[in-house]
């Protein structure tokens, strides 16, 4: 990113856009929704997720203390997170947040939506999406797929006009709410996380499936107002 470019991006991420109508923001909703389920489309968009899922647990786990040893993004959707140590409150606190990270991430580009600051989603996305290109350096295919969503980010946050800029920023947001929603109830209690947990604290499977879903579900529920 040139000097130029970066300093037109601080400007715009200060600037503030004018909402689309809600019945567009409904529109860009079902559009999300579709590429979340519909055959085809998720076997494509289900990485978005998982790069949200995976980057969810990397931040708590830094957070917490834990080093990030690595993260793996599969071909097939799935992801991995290595931390260490892996032992402790703070490894299993990473470990519950992964299935609520792409809530979490929607909701917080539903806030930033609806405070008008709408093109800061693309470009704290792009800023999400390097760190993220930083951990997988190890996967050959998480770094394609990262960096393919980075550099369809970028262009979007450079080259689109504002009315095309402000519409990725919408399905974005709403693509991580409901894919949230979406993954946690098709994952349910034989989550990879949810087994993990289960060896570690002994609670059942289907208690962290309903946090989950709970969590999930509320994020859907607050973000969808503020974005309609």
């Amino acid at each position: 990113m040139t000097t130029g470019s970066l300093g037109g991006a601080v400007r715009q991420m200060g600037e503030l856009q004018a909402h689309l109508p809600a019945a567009a923001s409904v529109l860009v909703g079902t559009a999300a929704l579709g590429a979340a389920v519909l055959p085809g489309f998720a076997q494509v968009t289900r990485h978005v997720n998982t790069m949200a899922h995976e980057g969810a647990h990397a931040v708590m786990g830094s957070a917490m203390g834990r080093r990030v040893t690595g993260v793996t993004l599969r071909g097939n959707g799935d992801g991995r997170t290595v931390l260490a140590p892996s032992s402790g409150g703070g490894f299993i606190l990473a470990g519950v947040v992964g299935y609520l990270g792409p809530s979490a991430f929607g909701l917080g580009a539903a806030k930033l939506i609806q405070t008008g600051h709408i093109i800061a989603v693309l470009w704290l996305t792009l800023i999400l999406l390097a760190v993220l290109a930083i951990m997988v350096r190890r996967s050959g295919f998480g770094i394609t797929a990262v960096a393919l969503a980075g550099v369809l980010v970028y262009l979007m946050a450079r080259y689109a006009p504002v009315g095309g800029q402000v519409t990725l920023a919408y399905g974005i947001a709403w693509f991580l709410l409901l894919s949230g929603v979406q993954v946690v109830l098709a994952h349910g209690r034989n989550a990879g996380d949810a087994i993990a947990l289960r060896q570690i604290t002994r609670l059942p499977r289907g208690l962290w499936a309903a946090l989950w879903l709970a969590g999930s579900a509320a994020a859907l529920i607050i973000g969808a107002r503020m974005l309609v």
